[in-house]
Formats: C-alpha cells, structure tokens, sequence
C-alpha cells in the first residue's frame, strides 16, 4: 500500500513539472434520483432537481482532485415502480452531500487550450451526506426516522437505530470542454455507493401483528410502516442484502483561477 501512495506522489509530482497548475470554481444544475427497495434497478426512475458548487485543482493536464457540496432529492415509490404494489410504501427525503474525488482525464486537457480542448474523464472518493426520510399517506406526511418503522431498538433490539449521517463512494464518468480561455463546461454522472439500506426507511421485516393487534385508533408508526394494514410481523418488508444507491447527473459549469505564479506565454496554444 505505501508503494503505491509512493507512485501516486510521484506520477502527481512528475506530472507538475512544466504543467498547467491551475484552480477552478463553478456551479452544478441537474438531476438525482435512487436506486433501493423501492426502486430496485430502473435508472433515472423519479429524477428530481439537484444543484452545487465546487472548487478544483489541476496538478497537470491529465490530472486533478475536486471537491464539491450537493443538493438534490431522492425518491421512491411502490405504485410507480411497481416493486411490490402490495406493500405500498413510499419515501421522499432531502439529499445534502460533500464529496472529494480525484480527476483522471483521457487526454491532455486544460481550459483555455486551442489543442486540448476536450476530454471523457473518469473519477472516485469519498463523501459525507445528510438525508431524512419521510412519507406521505392520505394527505399526511410522516417523518420516517422517529417512528421506528421496523421496530428498530424496540421491539427488535437486535435491530440498531440508523444514523441520518452516512458515508458513499462516489464515482462516475464525464466529458469536459474548453469554451474559451477562462470557462469550461462539463457533463458527469456520478453514482454514490452507499453503507446503509435506510435511505428509504425500508431493509428487513414488520414488526406490527396486526391481526392480534385491538381494532380501535391504528397510529402513525403502523400506517408509516404498512399503509395497507395487512402484515403480520416478521413478514419481508425490505431486502437487507443490499445497501442503497444514489446518483447525480448534470452539467457543470466553471471559471478559472490562475495561481500566482508566471505562466508561459505561449500556453494558450499547447
């Protein structure tokens, strides 16, 4: 592992000597949407509008390492999938994320080129994110995470509570464009390789009997948990087997920064 930190240094290093050394700042506008439960594999299923900003280092034209803030929206629904129309559930919930990734383009590349202009890139590292799930049944919106919808730490203790907070491994792939000497342009989607199956609310199984349940008010937490009251507990509510997903797709816009430092003259031409 440390060979390999060494090599990366040093290819960075190399890579710096003679090269275009330069910062960037810029907006995000586009999409996000999930994948879990409730949406097991339909890409761009419910897509909901996202937006960010960001800052950008370029060691050199081929590489770079960014770090970014994003706001979107993740949303699932049963009816709409049709994952299990029988169960019935539904989540919307505020995604905020901070991610850092590093950069690695095809081709040489650097704003304000006249040669290289343009290139497909790929990316991957690590990000923080908030959510907070809620859902929505006969006009009222109840906010999943209190209600403790699988009998987290309750009626299953061995059952933990999940954190709102959570760590992804973002990664993804994009194309950047040089417009003129000061602007780029880039197009990416970035999927998120999450650690939790809770994105949704949704993993393992009801806790609720029902059927010996007393017939008399039925609260929010059974409604939230089975909106069509007709499990019984320990009946498959969720598959725990795999965490969720989220993604990011859009179009980024940024301007460059140059460092203090004397730049060849003839750069705009290389």
């Amino acid at each position: 592992m440390k060979k390999l930190i060494l090599v990366f240094i040093l290819f960075v290093a190399l890579g710096s000597v003679n090269a275009q050394r330069y910062g960037e700042i810029g907006v995000f506008g586009g999409g996000s949407y999930y994948l879990g439960d409730l949406n097991p594999g339909k890409q761009f299923l419910l897509t909901k509008p996202a937006f960010g900003g960001f800052v950008r280092h370029n060691f050199n034209e081929r590489t770079a390492i960014k770090a970014a803030f994003t706001y979107g929206t993740l949303r699932g629904d049963d009816m709409i999938s049709k994952a299990n129309t029988d169960r019935g559930l539904n989540f919307t919930t505020p995604v905020s994320d901070i991610s850092a990734t590093f950069e690695l383009n095809f081709f040489d590349y650097f704003i304000g080129s006249l040669r290289h202009y343009v290139t497909p890139y790929m990316f991957a590292g690590a990000s923080v994110f908030i959510y907070n799930p809620k859902a929505t049944y006969d006009g009222v919106t109840y906010e999943l995470h209190g209600l403790r919808t699988e009998g987290q730490g309750s009626v299953n203790p061995d059952l933990k509570m999940y954190t709102r907070t959570q760590f992804s491994i973002p990664f993804g792939i994009g194309i950047k464009y040089s417009i003129n000497s000061f602007i780029g342009l880039s197009a990416d989607w970035k999927m998120h390789k999450t650690f939790t199956d809770y994105i949704d609310d949704v993993s393992t199984t009801y806790y609720l009997d029902l059927q010996n349940a007393n017939s008399g008010e039925v609260n929010g937490a059974a409604i939230a948990s089975d909106p069509a009251l007709k499990h019984n507990r320990d009946m498959q509510r969720g598959d725990s087997s795999y965490d969720d997903w989220y993604s990011f797709i859009g179009i980024s816009l940024s301007i460059r920064l140059n460092y203090l430092e004397r730049e060849r003259c003839l750069n705009i031409f290389y």
